[in-house]
């Protein structure tokens, strides 16, 4: 799918995709409370650049337990981004907070970050070096040494131990439904649709977009997250 055709699913999920995805809050708590320890040595007053933050269910967390931190969240999906601002209200944080309604081509790059978060966002970028390009991007608007804090689906795919865990994972995402037609429609999906690669292969993605080497800290079935350091070189 390309950038359209990607926001207009978006916003078409959008009022609904709170309600949808409450099976993971398990698995996203989880990322979030090894997320604290990864920012944990951030500055007091940190800016924090959310990318593609959706409903914005990271920025209300990070933002609850650093009281003194500003957001930056920037989402292509008006829809999804006015569920984002009304998260933030309800919370109490709209004044921490700046909403980009776009992609990061349209946000400036002076006002640097200490910290990023991109949570299931780059996979939809099929293309590598796309896909390197737009961390590259996040890269450009961090401070020196600011950190990335990313995630998506990743698997060896060619292996039997992915249809293992497909399957799985198809028990977590749709346990109603676990028939294999429903399995071959998620494999047949991913393939087109979703760009999942190794975790060694979106390792060197994100070093190729201008981070140190990426260290992983955590993993929920086809999930994989990584943290990583912004490089001092190559970047504007």
């Amino acid at each position: 799918m390309n950038n359209d055709e990607l926001k207009a699913v978006f916003d078409q999920q959008a009022s609904g995709y709170d309600k949808q995805w409450l099976r993971m809050a398990p698995i996203n708590n989880a990322l979030y409370y090894l997320l604290e320890s990864v920012f944990v040595d951030l500055p007091p007053q940190a800016r924090i650049l959310c990318v593609g933050v959706g409903t914005g269910k990271e920025l209300v967390h990070l933002a609850n337990k650093f009281p003194g931190w500003h957001f930056t969240a920037v989402e292509p999906s008006a829809a999804m981004l006015d569920i984002c601002r009304h998260h933030a209200e309800d919370a109490g944080i709209t004044a921490r907070c700046f909403f980009h309604e776009g992609y990061l081509d349209s946000l400036p790059t002076k006002d640097k970050h200490d910290a990023a978060t991109c949570f299931l966002v780059s996979q939809f970028i099929l293309e590598k070096d796309a896909r390197s390009e737009f961390f590259r991007q996040i890269a450009n608007r961090l401070k020196p040494n600011g950190i990335l804090a990313s995630s998506d689906l990743a698997a060896e795919m060619d292996t039997e131990r992915y249809e293992v865990l497909l399957r799985v994972w198809q028990n977590v995402m749709a346990p109603t439904d676990t028939s294999a037609e429903r399995l071959n429609q998620m494999r047949l999906g991913y393939a087109k649709n979703v760009s999942v690669l190794s975790p060694a292969a979106v390792a060197a993605i994100l070093k190729s977009g201008g981070f140190e080497a990426p260290v992983p800290f955590f993993q929920a079935g086809l999930i994989h997250a990584w943290f990583a350091k912004r490089t001092s070189s190559n970047i504007s």
